[in-house]
């Protein structure tokens, strides 16, 4: 028999064994679990024609499938792994660092993966089946999850992880990676803790969480927050009145959905100073806007969009969409709302940057007119390396909250 086929044979008999022995012993911990896995290998008759790595290796594959993500489990503890992407059973990509690859791993079956998923809505208290067929979530390590099963998924179950690094990214290090300058993140800095309400935009996987997760590091430490998240993945550092809120799908035991703009309403309700919204894209744009509108000064959020002002367009569809507002109302809304828009992207490098920084004016005609305030200059590209600086462009116009605050002249 080939090895392979003995290897295969012998990992499904001791699988087959192990579960058998956790229907007694369903709270072991990991440490009896894999004490478990190796008595049921060496208790294999064929075993002996393994070696030593080979055992220590079959080991580790069955734990990680009986108590981990199976074949992902690997890819999760990869610190240059930032994206994993599951194209049904058979195909498995990854983005490392910034550079899209395929592993050459695959799921056993399609059940298998359908199990994978199964055990990460449950582990969120969420249901994704056929009536219910995509999943937004969240691992314990706080990556963010979405999944889709077929046949929405045409070639079966889709499961797309971005993971953050373990230790969150801060203004040191965005700065050291030249993502922004030092001068602008103490620009921002000032900006947020004197209440100024800040909008970050850029297309997927630009960094805007993780920005955002930055800038709400800058809030004032005596604040009363409030988040509100799809899935939760802010990590507020230092602040103790904080209340976290994360949506609900409905379920079939009759729970109904919590939406974003379910917890906006609820917020408002809470005392907070701050809101921070993780994303808009939907009829909670104009909660939101309304949020803004009514003293939650320096409240954050993020939005998709492909530019600074293109950032006002998208704000502007979401809410006609949602609510008959006259558009020139909507418009004043945004324009006393929204105080700067911060703009990321991914330059053909695939470094993430701030690449333009905007104010918001007072409406003055019948558009919402905004002010540059800094631009992304490219200088040169070295060893494939696209260096660049954020330049200023304009002073800032509004500065009636940094006067309160304290900081008079700075702009």
């Amino acid at each position: 028999m080939p090895v392979s086929d003995l290897y295969g044979n012998i990992k499904s008999d001791v699988y087959l064994r192990v579960c058998d022995r956790l229907v007694k012993y369903a709270d072991a911990d990991d440490s009896y679990v894999i004490k478990m896995i190796r008595e049921c290998i060496l208790a294999n008759g064929s075993a002996h024609r393994l070696s030593p790595q080979q055992r220590g290796r079959m080991c580790h594959e069955l734990f990680n499938r009986i108590r981990r993500l199976d074949v992902l489990q690997d890819l999760l503890e990869d610190d240059l792994v930032t994206e994993i992407m599951v194209n049904g059973p058979d195909e498995i990509f990854v983005e490392r660092c910034g550079r899209l690859q395929s592993t050459g791993i695959c799921f056993e079956s399609k059940d298998r993966l359908m199990d994978i998923i199964g055990k990460i809505a449950s582990d969120v208290n969420r249901t994704i089946n056929l009536s219910s067929p995509i999943l937004d979530a969240r691992l314990a390590d706080g990556s963010r999850v979405n999944a889709v099963l077929d046949p929405i998924a045409i070639n079966g179950p889709s499961l797309t992880i971005r993971r953050f690094p373990s230790e969150p990214i801060d203004d040191v290090k965005l700065i050291a990676m030249g993502s922004v300058t030092a001068q602008v993140m103490e620009f921002l800095k000032k900006l947020v803790t004197a209440g100024y309400n800040i909008l970050i935009s850029g297309s997927t996987g630009s960094g805007k969480t993780t920005f955002l997760n930055v800038l709400s590091g800058y809030i004032p430490k005596d604040s009363r927050i409030v988040t509100i998240e799809d899935a939760a993945e802010l990590k507020i550092m230092g602040i103790r009145n904080i209340v976290r809120l994360e949506t609900r799908n409905a379920t079939t035991g009759g729970c109904s959905e919590i939406t974003i703009r379910d917890l906006i309403r609820t917020a408002l309700r809470m005392r907070p100073d701050r809101i921070v919204v993780g994303e808009v894209r939907g009829e909670e744009a104009i909660d939101m806007l309304q949020a803004f509108n009514v003293g939650q000064d320096g409240s954050l959020s993020t939005i998709h969009a492909n530019s600074a002002k293109d950032a006002i367009s998208r704000l502007e569809t979401m809410v006609m969409l949602s609510a008959s507002i006259p558009m020139e109302a909507l418009r004043r809304q945004i324009a006393s709302g929204v105080d700067i828009i911060v703009h990321l992207g991914r330059l053909r490098d695939k470094s993430r940057h701030v690449l333009e920084i905007r104010e918001v004016l007072p409406m003055s005609g019948a558009d919402v007119e905004t002010r540059l305030l800094y631009r992304f200059v490219e200088k040169e590209t070295v060893n494939g390396r696209i260096t660049g600086t954020l330049e200023k462009e304009n002073d800032l116009e509004n500065t009636d909250k940094l006067i309160r605050a304290g900081f008079e002249g700075i702009t």
